[in-house]
C-alpha cells in the first residue's frame, strides 16, 4: 500500500472515531461508578453488552443480567430489545468504542441508550462486581 492511501485510510479512521466521539454527551453516556449506582438502585435499567460471545465469556466478564447482542449483529437484532424501549440501556464493550457506536444506533432507533465509558476495561480497573462463566 502506497502512503498516499494509507494517510488516506487513516483520515477516514479518524473521521470515524471522532464522528462518534461527537455523537457521545453527558446525556449518552455513564461512568462506570454511575452505572454500577443505577444498577443496583433503579429496575428500569437494562445491561447490553455488545462484545463477541468469547468475550463475554472471557476472564475479564461481563455484567450481571446482560443481554448479548455483538454490535456487528445489532441492526439485524436490535428488535429484540423492543421489550426494553421504556427503560434506559447501557451498552457495554471492552473499552467504549463499539458501545458508543452500538448507543448512537440505538438512540436514532429512539431507545434511550447510554454509552458505559471505559468499558469493561475500566469496570475490572474498579473492581466493580462481574458475572465469570463456570470453568
Amino acid at each position: 500500500m502506497n502512503d498516499v492511501m494509507k494517510i488516506f485510510f487513516s483520515f477516514i479512521a479518524l473521521l470515524f472515531y471522532t464522528t462518534i466521539a461527537m455523537a457521545q454527551t453527558p446525556d449518552t453516556t455513564v461512568t462506570t461508578q454511575k452505572a454500577y449506582e443505577l444498577m443496583q438502585s433503579d429496575t428500569n435499567i437494562v445491561i447490553l453488552d455488545v462484545r463477541r460471545l468469547e468475550e463475554f465469556t472471557s476472564e475479564s466478564g461481563h455484567l450481571r443480567n446482560a443481554i448479548l447482542i455483538p454490535v456487528e449483529k445489532l441492526e439485524e437484532r436490535f428488535k429484540e430489545l423492543e421489550p426494553y424501549k421504556n427503560k434506559t440501556i447501557i451498552a457495554v464493550c471492552r473499552s467504549g468504542n463499539r458501545s458508543g457506536r452500538a448507543a448512537t444506533f440505538l438512540n436514532a432507533q429512539g431507545y434511550t441508550v447510554k454509552n458505559l465509558l471505559g468499558g469493561m476495561l475500566k469496570w475490572n480497573e474498579e473492581q466493580l462486581p462481574v458475572v465469570k462463566e463456570e470453568e
